[in-house]
């Protein structure tokens, strides 16, 4: 048995943290702006190339936010934006009253599938008369998305393209890092993504002038008077000092982060690759793909048989599950039309007894009820890998021999 829970991707601290924090105490900078939002600003800058500017702000949820004000959204129109995905990416584009366009994956990357994505902006311009406003792809569980080709495509109809990078922190696409491909590229630094700032995200803008914009909106949109004038309606989104202090204590390990949720990924494909009917999701044998394997995932066979599968749905769930945060709303039913296979689940159940966190995959959002009126372009992936995989656990805690219990428990509930 394990001595300690598991979780899937847990923060570690690097140990400069408290120092960048306590100088953000000691110059009384508890505020959200001060010389760490600077200073992490810069780190993100570099790490991302250089070439882009960045601006720190208070989630990831919001820099997609202020990404579509930037590329002129507004009520009316459409945004296209993947389908696999967690639901901050698609519910920025209702805040805005406009609509999402759900475009479904392709099963090599699990990532926006750039044949449909074409397919819906024809479609949607012969709808509507007009084109989307803009494209929204994911680096779901940090695996590169065939960026080259969404680039292409976008360019071609002159639609901005907004990168949702929360969790490709670091993955890189032929050399180039994720997020840096587009108009904007967004970030997030969750507690649970590959660095933290315990809550915070940040955007990556073309130059200069776009951050100027981007700032202008997340400080609640003041115009130069000696006294506070408002135009326009602005956000108060900007990270504050303490927060940024964590940042820049993270960006220190960074790299080396990435470097162990690659190494546990090679970890989860060696060990289970002799385990029949199940495989570990890997990346594109094209060396032009270097994802950060935020989450190892996996997928079971609909034959294999888990140990108390007959029981996977026997109760309902009656709180957050899977490192959710906050409150939840009770579920009215043990089932809804769309569901991972009593396997997955009995699998999940089965970790959780032995102190390991585990999740399903992301519920596609063109088959989450809020948004059952929108428009949906598929092809049957997104939905049919949401009934068969899981994460595992990957982050920076979780050492050689985690996996290695890992693994060993997954094994162990396979019914011989």
């Amino acid at each position: 048995m394990a001595k300690n829970r598991i979780y899937l991707c847990l923060a570690h601290m690097s140990g400069k943290e408290q120092q960048f924090i306590q100088e953000a105490f000691d110059t009384n900078w508890v505020v959200p702006l001060g010389p760490n939002v600077n200073a992490f600003e810069e780190d993100l800058k570099q790490f991302v190339g250089g070439e882009k500017e960045i601006v720190a702000l208070s989630a990831g949820t919001a820099a997609i936010h202020l990404a579509l004000i930037a590329s002129g959204v507004e009520a009316g129109d459409e945004v296209i934006v993947q389908s696999f995905t967690f639901c901050a990416s698609s519910h920025p584009i209702k805040y805005l009253g406009a609509t999402p366009v759900f475009v479904d994956s392709e099963a090599e990357t699990w990532n926006m599938d750039p044949l449909l994505l074409e397919e819906a902006i024809k479609d949607r311009i012969t709808k509507t008369g007009k084109k989307p406003k803009a494209i929204i792809p994911v680096y779901l569980y940090g695996m590169p998305a065939k960026i080259d080709e969404i680039m292409a495509i976008a360019n071609h109809y002159d639609i901005p393209v907004i990168e949702d990078a929360a969790e490709g922190f670091g993955s890189k696409y032929d050399g180039k890092v994720c997020g840096t491909f587009g108009k904007y590229g967004v970030l997030s630094f969750n507690g649970n993504k590959m660095i933290t700032t315990s809550g915070g995200g940040a955007l990556i803008c073309p130059d200069a002038e776009a951050k100027k914009e981007i700032m202008f909106y997340a400080t609640q949109a003041r115009e130069a008077y000696p006294y506070y004038q408002h135009e326009k309606i602005g956000y108060n989104y900007r990270l504050s000092n303490i927060c940024a202090g964590i940042g820049r204590g993270q960006m220190t390990v960074a790299a080396d982060h990435v470097a162990h949720h690659q190494h546990v990924q090679k970890m989860y494909e060696d060990l289970l690759a002799d385990v029949k009917g199940i495989i570990v999701h890997r990346q594109p044998a094209d060396q032009r793909f270097d994802g950060n394997f935020w989450l190892c995932t996996i997928t079971l066979d609909k034959s294999l048989r888990i140990i108390g599968q007959e029981n996977a749905y026997a109760e309902a769930v009656t709180g957050a599950v899977g490192g959710a945060a906050g409150v939840t709303h009770g579920g009215d039913s043990v089932h809804t039309d769309c569901e991972p296979n009593p396997n997955v689940e009995a699998l999940r159940l089965v970790l959780e007894k032995n102190g390991i966190e585990s999740r399903p995959l992301w519920k596609p959002m063109h088959k989450q009820p809020v948004y059952k009126d929108c428009p949906a372009y598929l092809n049957g992936v997104s939905e049919s890998l949401f009934k068969v995989g899981m994460c595992l656990p990957s982050g920076p805690c979780v050492t050689d021999e985690d996996v290695k219990y890992i693994v060993g428990c997954i094994k162990d509930a396979i019914a011989k």
